[in-house]
């Protein structure tokens, strides 16, 4: 197993006090797969994916913990996760393509990257690695500027994997690019993994059709928890919560006509998560919530592979 997280929370100082965005999430993710994060836009996906490099120093680390490769990360002490941050667990970050200095050849950048991390530019497998994403090596001699902004996002995932992690994050990659990069970036990511230069990758999105393409399994988060976990054929086809549902149902479907049956979105707005709610915090929204709504449903394993957080899922 690359990566156990138990019963992560993580919390963002505010002037109003401490939002919980992570609030107990668990999970487990296996060597060589890939995992797509999906859900709503606050849900908590970029903080999960942060919190296991600790980039953010709003954020506090409330509890639980990381294991990567039988070793916990020391996510209370930033100096010490120096030690992991790239070598062992990397990311690519969301808005990725305003992340390159735009007064540096990218060929400079990078030697000036690895030099901060103790590391020497191997010419010739830094070269394999931009063939691997569909790049010339004379990007290396180009400012950020006379890139595309697909060229960009693949010049982002070489650099943020030349230390060949265990795990890569891969936040919002493809949130700002058309169909045919998306798709380029997309397969470019499943290379890195299946040539063995890095051994697990989360995906984060909030495009359940786009993850469906490259994850091995999907997890959905709702309001700083998880909610459902499956592989991710079952969770396309058989989900069990009801939020998953929802969120699958408003997908729009090729060859579908709306003219007479519009789609349908989730009514309301997550709750605030500086005081969130007891019990299911997709109670107010849920078609199916009743009373026992109340008490906060535990994650349960209907079946192999397969977690939810939902009494009505049990």
């Amino acid at each position: 197993m690359t990566l156990t997280v138990n019963d992560l929370r993580v919390h963002y100082r505010t002037l109003r006090g401490e939002v919980r965005a992570l609030d107990g999430v668990g999970f487990d993710l296996a060597d060589g797969e890939i995992l797509g994060l999906a859900g709503e836009s606050g849900c908590g996906k970029t903080t999960l994916g942060k919190s296991l490099i600790r980039l953010d120093g709003r954020m506090r680390h409330a509890g639980g913990t990381v294991t990567l490769d039988g070793e916990e990360l020391p996510l209370s002490d930033d100096r010490a996760m120096n030690a992991y941050r790239f070598h062992r667990i990397s990311l690519v970050p969301q808005y990725s393509m305003s992340a390159l200095n735009p007064t540096r050849r990218i060929g400079r950048m990078i030697r000036e990257l690895l030099a901060s991390r103790g590391v020497s530019v191997d010419t010739g497998e830094l070269h394999r690695r931009l063939a691997l994403v569909g790049l010339e090596p004379g990007v290396l001699e180009r400012y950020p500027i006379e890139l595309s902004g697909g060229m960009k996002q693949r010049t982002v995932m070489v650099i943020s994997t030349l230390l060949d992690p265990s795990v890569l994050i891969a936040d919002e990659v493809t949130s700002a690019l058309d169909v045919s990069n998306q798709q380029a970036v997309v397969g470019a990511l499943r290379g890195l993994r299946d040539k063995g230069l890095v051994t697990s990758m989360i995906f984060v999105t909030h495009d359940l059709g786009l993850t469906s393409h490259i994850a091995d399994s999907i997890m959905v988060m709702y309001a700083g928890k998880l909610a459902e976990k499956a592989p991710t054929k079952v969770l396309t086809t058989e989900p069990r919560h009801p939020y998953t549902r929802m969120l699958i149902g408003s997908l729009p479907q090729v060859g579908a006509r709306y003219k007479d049956k519009p789609l349908s979105g989730i009514e309301g707005s997550p709750p605030s998560l500086l005081n969130p709610p007891a019990g299911c915090r997709f109670r107010d929204r849920c078609p199916l919530a009743d009373s026992r709504c109340a008490e906060e449903p535990p994650v349960v394993e209907v079946a192999p592979r397969h977690s939810v957080a939902c009494w009505k899922a049990a």
